[in-house]
């Protein structure tokens, strides 16, 4: 195991809402020097799914993402609180946003987001024996949703049309345990 070089000297609550909580952390560093981290700590865990049929298609849920400005598609998710049953989240999630269900569920990896400024872990599955019905989107949600081979979405991971750090985690590792 090896040791964590950096000391905690303060830490300070500067923002929060539902979903983050924004911290600066006075420290000193590993050279032993004072300095200051700023973290960024989601009150949810990351949950994203990639439903997979018996003809090797998949479903991609495409949004306006605000934070970008810009448009996104990527494979289903949401949060799910930590605490909860997460695989019971990402069932609901997944229901949601594309109508889906499944009775089997593979967990693919964890995954953590963005390590040098936020704590956010991601968990991804891979949901088969699906059931398809209709979406029940949230009122804040405006989604497109696509069916397509599973081949062509990593194409799409490939070309850089797809650029969210968890779907393309999830499509290249499902890729993987999939001999794609």
């Amino acid at each position: 195991m090896i040791e964590n070089p950096w000391k905690t000297l303060k830490e300070t609550t500067v923002y929060q809402n539902p979903w983050i909580r924004l911290e600066e952390h006075q420290v000193l560093n590993p050279a032993g020097k004072e300095g200051m981290y700023g973290k960024v700590h989601f009150k949810n865990k990351a949950m994203a799914i990639i439903p997979l049929d018996q003809q090797g298609n998949t479903w991609l849920v495409g949004q306006y993402r605000y934070t970008l400005n810009q448009y996104s598609w990527e494979i289903p998710m949401g949060g799910g609180p930590i605490g909860q049953d997460l695989l019971e989240s990402a069932k609901r999630e997944l229901r949601e946003e594309t109508g889906l269900r499944a009775n089997k569920w593979t967990e693919l990896l964890r995954i953590h987001t963005s390590n040098s400024v936020t704590d956010e872990e991601g968990i991804i599955y891979l949901a088969e024996g699906l059931t398809e019905g209709e979406p029940e989107f949230e009122e804040t949600e405006i989604l497109q949703v696509q069916k397509l081979p599973f081949t062509e979405v990593i194409e799409k991971v490939m070309s850089g049309e797809i650029t969210d750090s968890i779907s393309i985690a999830g499509i290249l590792k499902a890729a993987r345990v999939l001999g794609l």
